[in-house]
């Protein structure tokens, strides 16, 4: 009897009339690695799928997947949500003395990050900066935000120095911005101040690219269309 997985002429007339089945394809390596990679690929989106759910979404999906594995994402997203919690107990901006300094920042306890704004009244970017940490402040609740009086936080604090933010974790100083300038004054945004804070560790933005406006390129823009470059 003659193979019909042989290439031969009859064959493939046998082939066209269906009276034999289509010669089977010859399983590559390259077939395997694509296998295998769109498995992956397909365990990893489920996977993230999964941890979008909240914990009543996990409940429903009991009935028609792995209970174990359902399982193990709900623990998971407990201890998540558990652990969050234990943090997030601040959530606004209160203003200390500088008595208050060591028990406030030094003292503030372990892993927590703490960021003090050191101003003065009647300076407009102080007042800016004000607003911008209490928005971030109930933005990010496991933060510490305080503010302080320059020269009632640190005797003789250089006017030309205010304001600044001190960034502190653990107690030491791990970031300073000292000064308007390095503040980006009088133009700085709600959003830059926050990729700034998250540039040092404190916060976990979602802003991973600086949004300062990028003045030379719109200076150049703007000298090319009033001059038909």
């Amino acid at each position: 009897m003659q193979n019909p997985n042989e290439d031969t002429e009859w064959n493939d007339v046998l082939r066209q009339k269906g009276i034999i089945p289509q010669k089977e394809k010859a399983i590559t390596e390259d077939d395997i690695i694509h296998m295998l990679e769109h498995t992956i690929e397909e365990k990893q989106n489920n996977e993230r799928n999964l941890e979008k759910l909240d914990l009543d979404e996990l409940d429903e999906l009991e009935d028609s997947e792995d209970e174990a594995v359902l399982q193990e994402y709900r623990s998971k997203r407990i201890a998540e949500l558990k652990a969050l919690a234990s943090k997030a107990k601040f959530g606004s901006v209160r203003e200390i003395t500088g008595e208050e300094y060591i028990n406030e920042v030094n003292k503030a306890g372990e892993d927590i990050y703490v960021v003090l704004h050191l101003y003065a009244r009647g300076v407009p970017f102080c007042a800016v900066l004000n607003q911008y940490i209490n928005e971030l402040a109930m933005r990010y609740p496991s933060v510490k935000f305080i503010r302080s009086i320059a020269q009632t936080c640190i005797p003789n604090f250089p006017d030309k120095n205010v304001p600044t933010i001190f960034v502190y974790y653990n107690g030491q100083m791990k970031k300073q911005f000292l000064g308007p300038l390095e503040l980006r004054s009088p133009n700085c945004s709600r959003e830059e101040l926050e990729f700034m804070l998250g540039q040092c560790g404190c916060i976990k933005t979602d802003i991973k690219e600086d949004p300062r406006p990028v003045v030379r390129d719109v200076l150049f823009r703007d000298l090319a269309e009033n001059n038909d470059w």
